[in-house]
């Protein structure tokens, strides 16, 4: 026999009333009576009719979200975060995953979850092309959130790590282990994420009078990090330590490193950026920098609810903090007897 919402009332002990305004998030409901509700929903294993619901709301209970890949495992993270936050407040995520790099033609410029009917809002996840995206939601009045955003000083809801403390302690980290000729290899600096933890880096030397030992701007990727490092050796300009602006970057890094005879971390310290899940798993096991990417999914959910049920954001524009991860690509310099 098919569960109704008869049934959560009686099994919850509450009127359909108050089931209904749990159905429907609406934030009058005193969160006691809320969990009794979604306790009751989870024991009869019922699922409201969306299209009912749809109907009744004047909403689909539908959220979107755009990325333009998949395999990095704070995204899939972050992605796997907002989806067990959405199921909890009652919402279904639909996604749309976007290849950015290529240019668009004018019928594929829209992304297709970009209509009014289709969802009740948008999280965008670090778009490359977000001033289009978000010219197009705001002029469709389509609620929206963005993590990652390309904007530095944003007049929309944002969440964003504080990629600048991020460098700057990755910097501390290795002037701590009493290194000076310290090196950066940058992802694209076309991303805010990539200025910042450069910035950090610059900073953090400046602090010491010290300047880049070496910098390059570069592609992210393994291939890519390990290119940088192996021009470097080539040209006879070993850093003591490197600030890699991800974790592909640092495991190309010490890839050249090894494939030309230098110890991670005894000759060279390595510190990446991400927490990647494979940076544990490394041989050495990787310092790094953790983005909070739970809390930037469950953020993202909340300020767009807040949006949904017409109350303001705390917070415009969320900056969260990242967490140095010390592992064993890092150590103390020791003194240099190959004199490079």
């Amino acid at each position: 026999m098919k569960v109704n919402i008869f049934d959560v009332a009686k099994k919850s002990g509450l009127s359909i009333v108050t089931v209904s305004r749990v159905l429907n998030n609406a934030p009058s409901v005193r969160e006691k009576n809320r969990q009794k509700v979604l306790e009751a929903i989870k024991e009869l294993n019922y699922s409201p009719n969306s299209a009912a619901r749809t109907l009744v709301r004047g909403k689909t209970g539908i959220i979107g979200l755009t990325i333009t890949a998949l395999g990095d495992s704070v995204f899939d993270c972050i992605v796997k975060t907002v989806q067990d936050r959405l199921k909890q407040k009652g919402y279904f995520l639909a996604m749309s995953i976007t290849d950015e790099t290529t240019e668009a033609t004018d019928d594929e410029s829209s992304n297709f979850l970009f209509q009014e009917d289709r969802v009740d809002g948008i999280i965008v996840l670090s778009p490359v092309q977000e001033d289009r995206y978000v010219a197009e939601l705001e002029r469709k009045g389509i609620p929206y959130v963005v993590i990652d955003s390309q904007a530095e000083h944003a007049s929309f809801p944002t969440i964003n790590v504080d990629n600048y403390r991020g460098g700057y302690e990755a910097t501390k980290h290795l002037l701590g282990l009493g290194h000076t000729r310290i090196a950066h290899i940058s992802g694209q600096v076309l991303f805010l994420s990539s200025r910042e933890r450069q910035k950090g880096f610059i900073d953090a030397l400046a602090e010491d009078g010290l300047t880049p030992f070496l910098l390059a701007n570069s592609q992210f990727g393994i291939r890519s990090g390990f290119q940088v490092m192996q021009d470097w050796i080539r040209s006879g300009q070993v850093p003591t330590a490197v600030f890699a602006g991800d974790d592909t970057l640092a495991i190309g890094a010490i890839q050249a490193l090894v494939a030309n005879g230098y110890r991670v971390p005894e000759d060279v310290s390595v510190i990446g950026y991400d927490n990647q899940y494979y940076s544990e798993e490394v041989n050495p096991r990787l310092t790094t920098i953790s983005q909070p990417a739970v809390k930037m999914g469950e953020q993202a959910v909340f300020m767009l609810l807040d949006m949904l049920n017409h109350a303001k954001p705390s917070q415009l524009n969320l900056r969260l903090q990242p967490e140095l991860i010390i592992r064993e690509s890092t150590a103390a310099c020791r003194e240099d007897k190959r004199q490079l």
